[in-house]
């Protein structure tokens, strides 16, 4: 692991930790600045601003290898994200359990950005699902049917619709909208997209869909755990 913190002023756990906490709880990066202050350390808001782009991917890989797949009942739907004034859509599934399947931020709300979700989720899963459940838009259903077709299998796959099976995404959706609150906006797509990463990693960890037993992490804190995943 040293060779992903290497040349940086901070120490890995301070990092860690600003990421971790930036991405987990109701905290602005003058926050973070402060709480940090109080440790004796002066890190600027824009260098926590750097860490979160440059480390999310690379957290979100490596806790990937530990990954538990999702049920194969799906609820999808999209949720809205404001960036520089303007509505973006991110799409969003979730098994039956509440488990996140997968999330993809477009620009757009249409066949083409739903159809992408679709490969994403089933590429992240490696294998389809035996329901997805949307709400009545037709682009969503249209999208679905055609990414289904592109597999051999894909016609043993239910699509329907439900307003109330759909509740459980609805309802999942809140985690994540109510940690984007505070964030005041963005002004790129691309840094939206890792971010919100981020927050839903930190929103999977929080659900135990990762197995880590291996790690030998039994009864240990977070920030060790953390060290165990990112070092393994």
């Amino acid at each position: 692991m040293d060779e992903l913190f290497k040349g940086r002023h901070f120490d890995r756990e301070i990092i860690v930790l600003c990421v971790r906490w930036y991405l987990r709880y109701k905290l602005s990066f003058r926050d973070l600045v402060e709480m940090m202050a109080e440790r004796g350390l002066s890190v600027a808001h824009t260098t926590i601003m750097r860490w979160i782009q440059r480390y999310v991917p690379e957290f979100e890989k490596r806790w990937n290898r530990f990954a538990r797949q999702a049920g194969r009942s799906w609820r999808v739907d999209e949720t809205y994200v404001k960036i520089k004034g303007r509505w973006t859509y991110l799409y969003r599934a979730v098994d039956k359990e509440g488990k996140t399947v997968d999330f993809l931020l477009r620009a757009k709300r249409d066949v083409a950005a739903a159809k992408a979700f679709f490969r994403r989720a089933f590429r992240g899963q490696d294998r389809l699902p035996h329901k997805i459940t949307l709400d009545g838009y037709q682009a969503s259903h249209r999208a679905a049917k055609e990414v289904l077709d592109e597999h051999s299998a894909g016609n043993q796959c239910e699509i329907r619709s439900s307003k109330y099976l759909n509740n459980l995404i609805e309802q999942d959706h809140r985690s994540i909208k109510l940690r984007l609150g505070p964030m005041l906006g963005f002004k790129r797509l691309r840094r939206a997209a890792t971010t919100i990463a981020g927050i839903e990693l930190m929103h999977r960890v929080r659900k135990a869909q990762f197995k880590l037993g291996t790690l030998g992490i039994k009864n240990k804190t977070a920030p060790e755990i953390w060290n165990a995943v990112l070092s393994a």
